[in-house]
């Protein structure tokens, strides 16, 4: 069976990536088609040769880095892009979309699957907020372009054979926006950070089959952000938290507000950039919590903390409502604003939760059940 995959954006390590990554392991012969292609930061996950773009515009490779890959100047093109690529020759195409891919034409030869990550966010729950934040003029633009963006998006919805979503959120989203039935499987983990983490100090005994035993982990004084660092992340609220509490934040992580973020982020406070591997897997288990400030749709990171025997802290609200215990594997708090988390700060107290029950709870979104599922996703689609 010949597989294509498809993703709108290969410019930034994320959670959608990864998903990706993970089908680009399970169908390792199947090319990746994809808008915009950075192979300095996705070169590792995504090999230049498995990838298949499309020229934006006529100068699109005149510029500068910076501008060549800002998604935002081609807004208006990525419908026709997308519609141009010619899959004929696959008996599968499966869509990573969390804008524009599952708009792809296939004619129904070959089948098209999509995985969405959510409709776009920029588009419907969120366009009002992101064009405040522009000048009058630009948003003059922008209100138009989200208008027609809009219309094809809900019209484009209708095309794929078969629609998962990545969660229960976004399956409600799917519903609201695209009038559209879907069906729910959950990203997967890592398997690395299943591995056994030896503690400072006693016996680790993962999560599995044997028998268990607690162990209680010498967790560091700091907490931990796990993150690309975008403003709709609301990283500034666990950052003004932390500042007002005096307590040790470290922020893992890159993106287009770190030069913002670094300005509010007082001497507690502490930027490492991206860190992969045992590293961060170190700093996931060694860290009192993670936390998790945003409104995500699904969101990877509550789990990989989970799986390193940490618990969250997060806003009560989307993805991890679905992946959370409150008071086993969480503490929630219930404003998006730096005074709740700060009270939830203040009573947090780390002892209080297992990381063997984290582990168990990560246990549910392994790699594994996710290649089950879809398998047989695919096996129903391709016999339907």
């Amino acid at each position: 069976m010949k597989v294509a995959l498809v993703h709108e954006l290969l410019i930034m390590k994320g959670g959608a990536e990864n998903v990706l990554r993970i089908l680009a392991d399970i169908f390792p012969d199947a090319p990746i088609y994809t808008l915009l292609y950075d192979g300095k930061k996705l070169g590792d996950w995504f090999p230049a040769h498995r990838v298949r773009t499309t020229k934006l515009s006529p100068i699109s490779y005149l510029l500068s880095p910076r501008l060549r890959f800002n998604h935002h100047l081609y807004l208006n093109t990525f419908p026709r892009a997308v519609e141009s690529w010619d899959f004929s020759d696959y008996d599968l195409v499966i869509s990573s979309s969390s804008a524009f891919t599952h708009g792809i034409i296939t004619n129904g030869k070959p089948k098209h699957l999509s995985y969405v990550h959510s409709p776009a966010r920029y588009l419907w729950d969120q366009t009002h907020a992101v064009q405040k934040r522009t000048h009058p003029l630009i948003r003059r633009y922008l209100s138009k372009t989200f208008h027609n963006l809009r219309i094809w998006d809900s019209e484009a919805a209708s095309r794929p054979d078969m629609l998962l979503a990545a969660s229960n959120e976004v399956q409600r989203r799917i519903e609201l926006y695209w009038d559209q039935d879907s069906e729910v499987l959950y990203p997967p983990i890592d398997d690395f950070y299943f591995n056994d983490l030896p503690p400072p100090s006693g016996e680790w005994l993962g999560v599995g089959e044997v028998v268990q035993k607690q162990v209680t982990r010498q967790h560091s004084e700091y907490f931990l952000i796990v993150s690309t660092l975008a403003r709709y992340k609301h990283i500034d609220i666990a950052i003004e938290a932390c500042n007002k509490l005096g307590l040790h934040l470290n922020i893992i992580g890159d993106g287009p507000d770190r030069k913002r973020l670094e300005q509010l982020a007082g001497p507690t406070i502490h930027f490492y950039g991206y860190r992969q591997g045992d590293e961060l897997r170190d700093l996931y288990a060694d860290a009192q919590a993670v936390i998790f400030p945003g409104y995500e749709d699904f969101g990877l990171v509550p789990l990989e903390a989970n799986a390193c025997g940490t618990p969250v802290i997060a806003y009560r609200a989307g993805g991890a409502l679905e992946t959370q215990v409150e008071g086993a594997t969480a503490a929630f708090f219930d404003q998006q604003n730096a005074a709740s988390l700060a009270e939830t700060l203040q009573s947090f107290d780390h002892k209080k939760y297992s990381s063997v029950k984290c582990r168990k709870n990560a246990e549910t979104f392994r790699r594994s059940h996710f290649e089950q599922q879809l398998h047989t996703k695919i096996t129903q689609l391709m016999a339907s």
